[in-house]
C-alpha cells in the first residue's frame, strides 16, 4: 500500500512537471530560450515543450509593431534658439535573438540614440528651416536608428517629431510676424480688388463708348443712304418725266405754256428780281392779248 501512495505521487509529480513545461507561443509573439544558461533556440506560434530544469525562458518578446513616446529633448539650432522638441518611434523587433542579447534596455538605447540624432540634425539648421522641414528631419532621424538598430533586432519604421516648442518670446515674435504677414496679404487683395473693380469699370466704359460710336456711325449710314436714296428717286422720277414727255412730242405752244406755269412757280418765291426770257415775255403778252379780247368780248354780250 505504501508503494502505490509513492508510485502515485510520483506519477502525479511527473504529469504537474509536464504540464507545466508545455508552453503555448501565441501569434505574433517569441520565445528565447536558454539551455544551462546559454541561448538554445527561439520559439515562435504554437506548442512547445521544454525540459525540465535544463531549459528555461530567457524572455517573451511581441513582434508587433510598437510605439514610443519619448518626452521633450532640448535642442540648440544652428542661430543659437533653443527649442523643446519630443519624438515618436514607430519599431517592430525581426530578431528576437538580437533583441535580447544585442543592447542592455533597447528601448531606453533608442531613446538616447534618437535625442543624439536629433540634436545633430537640429544644429545643422536653423530656426525657420526646422519649422519647414519637418518632413526632411523625421526621414533622416529614421535612417540613422534603422542603420544604428539593425544590430539589434529592431527595425525602426518611422519616426515624427510631435511637437516643436521654441522659447517663448520666439513664439510671440513669430505671431506678431505672421499677423503682419495676414495684414498685408489683406491689403494686396483689397488693392487687387479695387484695381480689378477699376479695370472692369474702365472696360465698361470702353465698351460703351464703343456701342456708342457704332451706334451713331450706323445711324450716319442709314442717314446717307437714305439720302442718297431720296436722290436716286427723284433723279429717276426727273428722267422718267422726260423720257415721257419726250414720247409725247410736245409742241412749242406746250412747250411755251409749261415755261409759263414754271415762271409762275418762280414768281411766288422769294426772289427781288427774275430775268424773263425774250420768248416767255411774248408768250406772257399774248396771253394778256387774249385776256383783254375775252373781257370786250363778254362786255358787248
Amino acid at each position: 500500500m505504501p508503494f502505490v501512495v509513492i508510485f502515485a505521487i510520483i506519477v502525479l509529480f511527473l504529469i504537474i512537471i509536464f504540464v507545466r513545461n508545455v508552453k503555448i507561443v501565441p501569434q505574433a509573439h517569441a520565445f528565447v530560450v536558454e539551455r544551462f544558461g546559454a541561448y538554445y533556440t527561439t520559439w515562435e506560434t504554437g506548442l512547445h515543450v521544454k525540459f525540465p530544469f535544463i531549459d528555461n525562458i530567457s524572455k517573451k518578446i511581441s513582434l508587433k509593431e510598437q510605439v514610443v513616446d519619448f518626452p521633450p529633448q532640448p535642442v540648440i539650432t544652428r542661430d543659437n534658439v533653443t527649442m523643446q522638441i519630443d519624438t515618436v518611434v514607430y519599431f517592430e523587433i525581426t530578431d528576437p535573438k538580437l533583441y535580447c542579447y544585442g543592447v542592455e534596455r533597447p528601448l531606453s538605447a533608442i531613446e538616447n540614440l534618437t535625442a543624439t540624432t536629433l540634436r545633430n540634425i537640429i544644429g545643422e539648421l536653423e530656426l525657420d528651416s526646422t519649422l519647414t522641414s519637418r518632413d526632411t528631419i523625421n526621414e533622416k532621424i529614421q535612417i540613422i536608428l534603422d542603420e544604428a538598430t539593425d544590430a539589434w533586432g529592431i527595425k525602426v519604421k518611422r519616426v515624427e517629431l510631435k511637437n516643436i516648442l521654441p522659447p517663448r518670446e520666439i513664439q510671440d515674435a513669430m505671431e506678431k510676424q505672421m499677423k503682419a504677414e495676414r495684414e498685408r496679404r489683406a491689403k494686396i487683395l483689397d488693392a487687387e480688388g479695387e484695381k480689378s473693380s477699376q479695370i472692369l469699370v474702365a472696360e465698361g466704359m470702353k465698351e460703351s463708348a464703343i456701342l456708342k460710336a457704332d451706334a451713331v456711325k450706323e445711324q450716319k449710314i442709314r442717314e446717307a443712304q437714305g439720302e442718297a436714296e431720296a436722290i436716286l428717286t427723284v433723279q429717276k422720277a426727273n428722267a422718267d418725266a422726260l423720257r415721257m414727255l419726250n414720247e409725247a412730242a410736245p409742241t412749242d405752244s406746250i412747250i411755251r405754256l409749261k415755261s409759263l406755269e414754271a415762271f409762275a412757280a418762280a414768281a411766288d418765291g422769294k426772289a427781288t428780281k427774275i430775268i424773263i426770257p425774250s420768248d416767255i415775255q411774248g408768250l406772257a403778252g399774248n396771253v394778256t392779248a387774249i385776256k383783254e379780247l375775252w373781257k370786250d368780248d363778254v362786255a358787248n354780250k
